[in-house]
Protein backbone atom coordinates (compact mmCIF):
# COMPACT_ATOMS: atom_id res chain seq x y z
CA UNK A 1 0.00 0.00 0.00
CA UNK A 2 0.38 3.75 -0.84
CA UNK A 3 2.63 6.06 2.34
CA UNK A 4 -0.93 7.43 2.71
CA UNK A 5 -3.19 4.33 3.11
CA UNK A 6 -0.74 3.37 5.50
CA UNK A 7 -1.14 6.17 7.72
CA UNK A 8 -4.85 6.20 7.25
CA UNK A 9 -4.99 2.72 8.62
CA UNK A 10 -2.57 3.38 11.28
CA UNK A 11 -4.69 6.71 12.62
CA UNK A 12 -8.07 4.95 12.45
CA UNK A 13 -6.53 2.33 14.73
CA UNK A 14 -5.17 5.17 17.15
CA UNK A 15 -8.81 6.10 17.08
CA UNK A 16 -10.33 3.19 17.80
CA UNK A 17 -7.89 2.96 20.85
CA UNK A 18 -7.85 6.64 21.65
CA UNK A 19 -11.10 7.76 20.91
CA UNK A 20 -13.77 4.89 20.67
CA UNK A 21 -11.88 3.21 23.83
CA UNK A 22 -11.71 -0.16 21.94
CA UNK A 23 -10.48 -2.71 24.31
CA UNK A 24 -6.76 -4.04 23.33
CA UNK A 25 -8.03 -7.62 22.23
CA UNK A 26 -10.02 -5.42 19.93
CA UNK A 27 -7.79 -3.14 18.05
CA UNK A 28 -5.56 -6.41 17.80
CA UNK A 29 -8.62 -8.01 16.27
CA UNK A 30 -9.09 -5.40 13.38
CA UNK A 31 -5.22 -4.91 12.50
CA UNK A 32 -5.29 -8.52 11.80
CA UNK A 33 -8.64 -8.70 9.77
CA UNK A 34 -6.85 -4.99 8.11
CA UNK A 35 -3.93 -7.50 7.43
CA UNK A 36 -5.59 -9.32 5.10
CA UNK A 37 -7.01 -6.89 3.08
CA UNK A 38 -3.76 -5.31 3.08
CA UNK A 39 -2.09 -8.64 1.48
CA UNK A 40 -5.20 -9.18 -0.89
CA UNK A 41 -4.66 -5.09 -2.17
CA UNK A 42 -0.79 -5.51 -2.72
CA UNK A 43 -1.16 -9.01 -4.30
CA UNK A 44 -3.71 -6.66 -7.17
CA UNK A 45 -1.25 -3.71 -7.28
CA UNK A 46 -4.14 -0.97 -5.23
CA UNK A 47 -2.15 1.29 -3.31
CA UNK A 48 -5.18 3.42 -2.22
CA UNK A 49 -7.82 2.74 -0.26
CA UNK A 50 -10.36 5.06 -2.31
CA UNK A 51 -9.64 2.82 -5.43
CA UNK A 52 -10.96 -0.61 -3.57
CA UNK A 53 -14.51 -1.27 -5.22
CA UNK A 54 -16.97 -4.12 -3.77
CA UNK A 55 -16.04 -6.56 -6.27
CA UNK A 56 -12.57 -6.50 -4.48
CA UNK A 57 -13.94 -6.76 -1.37
CA UNK A 58 -16.18 -10.13 -2.69
CA UNK A 59 -13.27 -11.38 -4.22
CA UNK A 60 -11.10 -11.41 -0.68
CA UNK A 61 -13.82 -12.38 1.15
CA UNK A 62 -14.44 -15.54 -1.26
CA UNK A 63 -10.52 -16.15 -1.35
CA UNK A 64 -10.48 -16.12 2.60
CA UNK A 65 -13.83 -18.38 2.65
CA UNK A 66 -11.81 -21.17 -0.07
CA UNK A 67 -8.92 -20.89 2.35
CA UNK A 68 -11.47 -21.99 5.39
CA UNK A 69 -11.99 -19.31 7.03
CA UNK A 70 -15.52 -19.89 9.04
CA UNK A 71 -18.45 -17.34 7.95
CA UNK A 72 -18.56 -16.53 11.39
CA UNK A 73 -14.80 -15.20 10.90
CA UNK A 74 -15.54 -13.30 7.83
CA UNK A 75 -18.51 -11.74 8.91
CA UNK A 76 -16.04 -9.94 11.63
CA UNK A 77 -13.42 -9.11 8.44
CA UNK A 78 -16.26 -7.77 6.92
CA UNK A 79 -17.47 -5.66 10.20
CA UNK A 80 -13.60 -4.04 10.56
CA UNK A 81 -13.62 -3.17 6.63
CA UNK A 82 -16.83 -1.25 7.39
CA UNK A 83 -15.64 0.44 10.43
CA UNK A 84 -12.59 1.54 8.28
CA UNK A 85 -13.93 2.09 5.94
CA UNK A 86 -16.44 4.53 7.79
CA UNK A 87 -13.51 6.20 8.93
CA UNK A 88 -12.10 6.81 5.83
CA UNK A 89 -15.57 8.17 4.58
CA UNK A 90 -15.72 10.84 8.02
CA UNK A 91 -12.05 11.98 6.76
CA UNK A 92 -12.78 12.48 2.92
CA UNK A 93 -10.19 9.84 2.21
CA UNK A 94 -12.84 7.80 0.31
CA UNK A 95 -16.03 8.23 -1.57
CA UNK A 96 -17.66 4.89 -1.00
CA UNK A 97 -17.90 1.87 1.32
CA UNK A 98 -16.89 -1.17 -0.34
CA UNK A 99 -17.89 -3.48 2.06
CA UNK A 100 -21.09 -1.69 2.85
CA UNK A 101 -23.51 -4.87 1.16
CA UNK A 102 -20.86 -7.62 0.72
CA UNK A 103 -22.02 -10.49 2.75
CA UNK A 104 -19.95 -13.21 4.12
CA UNK A 105 -20.63 -16.50 2.93
CA UNK A 106 -23.84 -18.76 4.96
CA UNK A 107 -22.44 -20.88 7.59
CA UNK A 108 -23.40 -24.27 6.62
CA UNK A 109 -25.46 -25.76 9.69
CA UNK A 110 -24.43 -28.14 12.24
CA UNK A 111 -26.65 -31.35 12.45
CA UNK A 112 -28.42 -31.45 15.74
CA UNK A 113 -26.70 -35.10 17.28
CA UNK A 114 -29.26 -37.77 18.43
CA UNK A 115 -29.65 -41.27 19.51
CA UNK A 116 -30.83 -43.63 17.85
CA UNK A 117 -33.95 -45.42 19.19
CA UNK A 118 -32.43 -48.73 21.08
CA UNK A 119 -30.08 -45.86 22.73
CA UNK A 120 -33.15 -44.16 23.83
CA UNK A 121 -34.27 -47.30 24.79
CA UNK A 122 -31.15 -48.28 26.93
CA UNK A 123 -31.35 -44.11 28.05
CA UNK A 124 -34.94 -44.56 29.46
CA UNK A 125 -35.12 -48.53 30.81
CA UNK A 126 -32.12 -48.55 32.79
CA UNK A 127 -34.37 -49.28 35.49
CA UNK A 128 -34.67 -46.54 38.65
CA UNK A 129 -33.40 -47.54 42.70
CA UNK A 130 -34.16 -43.67 44.39
CA UNK A 131 -36.93 -41.59 44.45
CA UNK A 132 -35.12 -38.58 42.55
CA UNK A 133 -34.50 -41.18 40.13
CA UNK A 134 -38.01 -41.84 39.93
CA UNK A 135 -38.04 -38.35 39.33
CA UNK A 136 -35.87 -38.24 36.92
CA UNK A 137 -36.91 -40.95 34.67
CA UNK A 138 -40.46 -39.20 34.11
CA UNK A 139 -39.15 -36.12 33.33
CA UNK A 140 -36.60 -37.81 30.89
CA UNK A 141 -39.15 -39.26 29.18
CA UNK A 142 -41.83 -36.28 29.05
CA UNK A 143 -38.51 -34.57 27.43
CA UNK A 144 -38.59 -37.38 24.85
CA UNK A 145 -42.12 -38.34 25.06
CA UNK A 146 -43.34 -34.18 24.07
CA UNK A 147 -40.20 -32.73 22.60
CA UNK A 148 -40.09 -30.07 25.01
CA UNK A 149 -37.14 -27.56 25.36
CA UNK A 150 -35.51 -27.41 28.63
CA UNK A 151 -36.64 -24.58 29.69
CA UNK A 152 -40.20 -25.79 28.99
CA UNK A 153 -39.87 -28.64 31.22
CA UNK A 154 -38.40 -27.15 33.90
CA UNK A 155 -41.72 -24.33 33.59
CA UNK A 156 -44.39 -27.10 33.72
CA UNK A 157 -46.58 -27.00 36.88
CA UNK A 158 -48.57 -29.29 37.93
CA UNK A 159 -51.98 -27.90 36.38
CA UNK A 160 -50.60 -28.42 33.09
CA UNK A 161 -49.94 -32.05 32.99
CA UNK A 162 -54.02 -33.75 31.81
CA UNK A 163 -53.02 -37.87 32.71
CA UNK A 164 -56.29 -38.61 31.87
CA UNK A 165 -56.40 -36.50 28.47
CA UNK A 166 -52.86 -38.09 27.78
CA UNK A 167 -51.78 -34.07 27.47
CA UNK A 168 -49.95 -31.29 28.39
CA UNK A 169 -50.14 -27.73 28.01
CA UNK A 170 -46.85 -25.28 27.42
CA UNK A 171 -47.69 -21.79 29.00
CA UNK A 172 -45.24 -19.94 27.20
CA UNK A 173 -43.05 -21.28 24.87
CA UNK A 174 -40.44 -19.46 22.42
CA UNK A 175 -41.80 -16.56 21.16
CA UNK A 176 -44.29 -16.66 24.38
CA UNK A 177 -46.67 -18.88 22.23
CA UNK A 178 -48.74 -21.53 24.38
CA UNK A 179 -49.29 -25.10 22.65
CA UNK A 180 -50.77 -28.56 23.68
CA UNK A 181 -48.55 -31.80 22.99
CA UNK A 182 -49.92 -35.38 23.78
CA UNK A 183 -48.00 -37.15 26.63
CA UNK A 184 -46.98 -40.95 25.66
CA UNK A 185 -47.97 -43.97 27.28
CA UNK A 186 -44.59 -44.58 28.93
CA UNK A 187 -44.18 -41.11 30.09
CA UNK A 188 -47.60 -41.11 31.66
CA UNK A 189 -46.55 -44.18 33.41
CA UNK A 190 -43.50 -42.53 34.53
CA UNK A 191 -45.01 -39.24 35.81
CA UNK A 192 -48.03 -41.67 37.78
CA UNK A 193 -45.00 -42.96 39.62
CA UNK A 194 -43.51 -39.57 40.32
CA UNK A 195 -46.61 -37.92 41.64
CA UNK A 196 -47.35 -39.34 44.63
CA UNK A 197 -43.50 -39.60 45.46
CA UNK A 198 -43.42 -35.86 45.15
CA UNK A 199 -45.86 -35.33 47.52
CA UNK A 200 -43.17 -36.08 50.47
CA UNK A 201 -41.35 -32.69 49.02
CA UNK A 202 -43.54 -30.55 47.88
CA UNK A 203 -44.45 -27.01 49.20
CA UNK A 204 -47.98 -26.12 49.52
CA UNK A 205 -47.29 -22.94 47.72
CA UNK A 206 -45.35 -24.68 44.91
CA UNK A 207 -47.05 -26.03 41.88
CA UNK A 208 -43.97 -26.97 39.99
CA UNK A 209 -44.02 -30.31 37.68
CA UNK A 210 -40.52 -31.62 38.71
CA UNK A 211 -38.84 -30.11 42.19
CA UNK A 212 -35.29 -30.66 43.92
CA UNK A 213 -35.33 -32.61 47.24
CA UNK A 214 -36.25 -29.24 49.44
CA UNK A 215 -38.78 -28.39 47.47
CA UNK A 216 -37.87 -25.74 44.74
CA UNK A 217 -38.29 -26.07 41.59
CA UNK A 218 -36.03 -27.76 39.34
CA UNK A 219 -34.09 -25.62 37.52
CA UNK A 220 -32.41 -26.51 33.94
CA UNK A 221 -28.85 -26.24 35.42
CA UNK A 222 -29.63 -29.36 37.33
CA UNK A 223 -31.92 -31.05 34.94
CA UNK A 224 -28.75 -31.12 32.87
CA UNK A 225 -26.83 -32.58 35.37
CA UNK A 226 -29.06 -35.06 36.67
CA UNK A 227 -28.94 -36.26 33.33
CA UNK A 228 -25.07 -36.30 33.17
CA UNK A 229 -25.59 -38.01 36.79
CA UNK A 230 -27.80 -40.50 35.02
CA UNK A 231 -26.24 -41.48 31.94
CA UNK A 232 -22.89 -42.38 34.33
CA UNK A 233 -24.74 -44.22 36.97
CA UNK A 234 -26.19 -46.43 34.07
CA UNK A 235 -22.70 -46.91 32.47
CA UNK A 236 -24.12 -45.18 29.11
CA UNK A 237 -21.16 -44.10 27.35
CA UNK A 238 -22.65 -41.42 25.43
CA UNK A 239 -22.41 -37.83 25.80
CA UNK A 240 -25.86 -37.00 26.22
CA UNK A 241 -27.49 -33.78 26.73
CA UNK A 242 -31.14 -32.75 27.22
CA UNK A 243 -31.42 -31.55 23.66
CA UNK A 244 -30.37 -34.83 22.02
CA UNK A 245 -33.63 -35.61 23.51
CA UNK A 246 -35.71 -33.02 21.84
CA UNK A 247 -33.80 -33.86 18.62
CA UNK A 248 -34.10 -37.53 18.70
CA UNK A 249 -38.00 -36.73 18.82
CA UNK A 250 -37.61 -34.84 16.40
CA UNK A 251 -35.82 -37.43 14.55
CA UNK A 252 -37.61 -40.41 15.27
CA UNK A 253 -41.19 -38.70 14.71
CA UNK A 254 -40.47 -37.15 11.26
CA UNK A 255 -39.05 -40.70 9.92
CA UNK A 256 -41.98 -42.77 10.81
CA UNK A 257 -44.21 -40.33 10.07
CA UNK A 258 -42.75 -38.18 7.30
CA UNK A 259 -45.13 -35.13 8.50
CA UNK A 260 -42.90 -32.68 8.58
CA UNK A 261 -45.49 -30.01 9.20
CA UNK A 262 -46.90 -31.93 12.00
CA UNK A 263 -43.48 -32.41 13.95
CA UNK A 264 -42.25 -28.63 13.84
CA UNK A 265 -46.32 -27.54 15.14
CA UNK A 266 -45.24 -30.27 17.76
CA UNK A 267 -41.93 -28.56 18.18
CA UNK A 268 -43.28 -25.05 18.61
CA UNK A 269 -41.16 -23.98 15.25
CA UNK A 270 -42.60 -21.34 13.82
CA UNK A 271 -41.40 -17.86 11.78
CA UNK A 272 -42.25 -15.18 9.30
CA UNK A 273 -43.13 -17.72 6.70
CA UNK A 274 -44.17 -20.84 8.32
CA UNK A 275 -45.96 -20.05 11.60
CA UNK A 276 -49.61 -19.95 8.91
CA UNK A 277 -48.98 -23.80 7.87
CA UNK A 278 -48.69 -24.77 11.32
CA UNK A 279 -50.94 -22.43 13.48
CA UNK A 280 -53.72 -24.17 11.14
CA UNK A 281 -52.91 -27.71 12.09
CA UNK A 282 -55.48 -29.49 13.87
CA UNK A 283 -54.38 -30.78 17.45
CA UNK A 284 -56.11 -34.13 17.28
CA UNK A 285 -54.08 -34.51 13.72
CA UNK A 286 -51.25 -34.33 15.44
CA UNK A 287 -52.21 -36.33 18.40
CA UNK A 288 -52.90 -39.58 15.92
CA UNK A 289 -49.63 -39.16 13.93
CA UNK A 290 -47.96 -39.02 17.26
CA UNK A 291 -49.84 -41.99 18.40
CA UNK A 292 -49.49 -43.79 15.07
CA UNK A 293 -45.32 -42.69 14.70
CA UNK A 294 -43.85 -42.26 18.25
CA UNK A 295 -41.65 -45.67 19.71
CA UNK A 296 -42.90 -44.78 23.04
CA UNK A 297 -46.52 -43.43 22.61
CA UNK A 298 -48.37 -46.43 23.90
CA UNK A 299 -47.66 -48.95 26.69
CA UNK A 300 -47.07 -52.36 26.33
CA UNK A 301 -49.70 -54.66 27.36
Amino acid sequence: MHTDAEQQLAAFFTQLAEEKRASRHTVKSYQLDMANLCRYCTDKAITQWRDVQAADIRAHIAGRHRQGIASKSLQRELSAIRSFYHYLLQHQYAIINPAQHVKAPKQARKLPKTLDVDQVKGLLEAGTSSILEVRDLAMFELFYSSGLRLSELSALNLEDIDLGDHSLRVRAGKGDKARYLPIGGKAIAALENWLPQRQKYAKPEDSALFIAAKGSRLGQRNIELRLKVWCQKKGIAEAVHPHMLRHSFASHLLEASQDLRGVQELLGHSNISTTQIYTHLDFQHLADIYDKAHPRAKKKP
